[in-house]
């Protein structure tokens, strides 16, 4: 993968864990920048950027106390999510990211084109959370999508 792309990867992970960045701008930066999606693996500590042609970037995470549990609790799971979307004032990505873990979260893959997050467990579990077409750049979309 060229430098500016994992540059802009790069970005993004920090953004998220320093929480300079939302998921919504986070998603438009990758977006324009041509990633199809990338993957949080908990268990490796680390997330890894897509390219549609399969060429990837794998980036080390900050570490996070606590492990993922060994089941996966799909409606804890799912409330952490709207806990997320609703940016309540004690919201950051790094107690998001502890919180999961404790509810079983290995990791999660984010599918652009499908505007999915497939969150799965140990035992590959899972939950689909779909988000909306509203939660990326207009613009971004258009771009990926061919439409501009």
């Amino acid at each position: 993968m060229d430098a500016e792309r994992t540059d802009i990867a790069k970005m993004c992970l920090d953004g998220a864990h320093d929480g300079s960045l939302s998921f919504p701008e986070i998603i438009g930066k990758l977006i324009s920048a041509g990633f199809d999606g990338y993957a949080v693996d908990y268990l490796r500590n680390s997330q890894t950027y897509y390219l549609h042609d399969g060429d990837c970037a794998d980036l080390d995470m900050p570490h996070h106390s606590g492990s993922v549990a060994a089941v996966f609790d799909a409606a804890a799971v799912q409330a952490l999510i709207r806990w997320a979307q609703a940016n309540a004032p004690d919201y950051s990505y790094a107690a998001f990211c502890e919180r999961v873990k404790a509810a079983g979260c290995a990791g999660y893959l984010v599918s652009f084109p499908d505007r999915r997050v497939v969150y799965y467990g140990r035992t590959a579990e899972t939950h689909v959370e779909m988000f909306p077409l509203s939660a990326v750049s207009t613009h971004a979309t258009d771009l990926r999508l061919g439409l501009r």
